[in-house]
């Protein structure tokens, strides 16, 4: 059992900070589209283009390490039978959503606004960024919702040790 505290405190911190950084980036990303909503087609094809770029990279390696440190962590505390464990599967059932949305809605709008043209976007294009936008509101949401969980949790574990 004390092999189990000081990884606890490890995979608290790497969840937490992988967790803070997904969420940090998805709320700039929900603020710059906000702001894009004043444009024109041609204006918002070329800054998904950017964003398209490296930002689902930045997605991947922040969201994928925050859910597998979550996972680990909530298994890690189970075990430990810890006071913080309904926060922990609060803070996992958020990741799973952020995730979910992703996959269902985000990504296969990313694959096809890859191909749309500057020049001449598609004519549903106001639709289809209505959409993601939706979606995206949802797992910003949702993925600070985690963020907050896993204080709480944290939190919550400093207070039954006292």
């Amino acid at each position: 059992m004390t092999t189990v505290r000081p990884a606890i405190v490890v995979f608290r911190g790497v969840s937490l900070l992988f967790t803070g950084l997904f969420s940090g980036f998805l709320l700039a990303v929900l603020v710059l589209e906000k702001s894009l909503r004043a444009y024109d087609g041609s204006v918002y094809t070329q800054v998904r283009k950017v964003e398209l770029d490296s930002l689902d990279r930045l997605a991947s390696v922040t969201l994928i390490p925050a859910l597998v440190s979550t996972l680990i962590l909530a298994v890690l505390t189970f075990r430990a039978r810890g006071n913080d464990r309904w926060f922990l599967i609060a803070g996992i059932a958020l990741l799973v959503v952020v995730f979910a949305v992703s996959l269902a809605v985000n990504l296969p709008i990313n694959a096809d606004q890859a191909d749309w043209s500057v020049q001449s976007p598609p004519s549903d294009w106001a639709t289809v960024r209505n959409h993601w936008q939706l979606a995206h509101v949802i797992r910003t949401v949702s993925a600070i919702g985690a963020f907050g969980s896993l204080l709480a949790a944290g939190l919550t574990r400093t207070a039954g040790r006292r």
